[in-house]
């Protein structure tokens, strides 16, 4: 079963695109922050389990969407993510293209289409298996 880790501040967003994923067949895990989510992420590739993806949000606290993506990746640099923002002091598309270079491999303005998020997901994966 594919898993997807997802780090988002916003309980209500988090959940819609928990259950989305889960009725989508993923196993889906949350995490409230870029902290929380590290360890999360951490505790599964011990465990040789790693996320298929991990989508993050940008814009939150402890450590933010930016921090969270380079730390991911200096952990795994083969890791799949997505980065979603709102948008802050900064219009959405500077965070979203700054998260582009630090290896977000596909990234979504909020509010978030679900198919078009649920499709980006799935073609990751797909990719990922096909290179295996």
């Amino acid at each position: 079963m594919p898993s997807v880790l997802i780090i988002e501040d916003d309980d209500f967003v988090k959940n819609m695109l928990k259950q989305t994923f889960e009725r989508a067949g993923y196993m889906v895990e949350t995490a409230e922050n870029g902290l929380a989510g590290i360890k999360r992420y951490q505790s599964r590739q011990s465990l040789f389990e790693p996320f298929d993806v991990v989508i993050t949000d940008l814009i939150m606290p402890d450590m933010e969407g930016i921090e969270t993506i380079a730390a991911l990746r200096k952990n795994n640099p083969k890791v799949k993510v997505i980065a979603i923002s709102g948008g802050g002091k900064n219009r959405s598309e500077d965070y979203l293209n700054l998260a582009q270079k630090l290896g977000a491999k596909k990234t979504f303005t909020k509010p978030v289409d679900r198919d078009a998020l649920l499709k980006a997901v799935k073609d990751l994966i797909d990719e990922s298996w096909e290179k295996t």
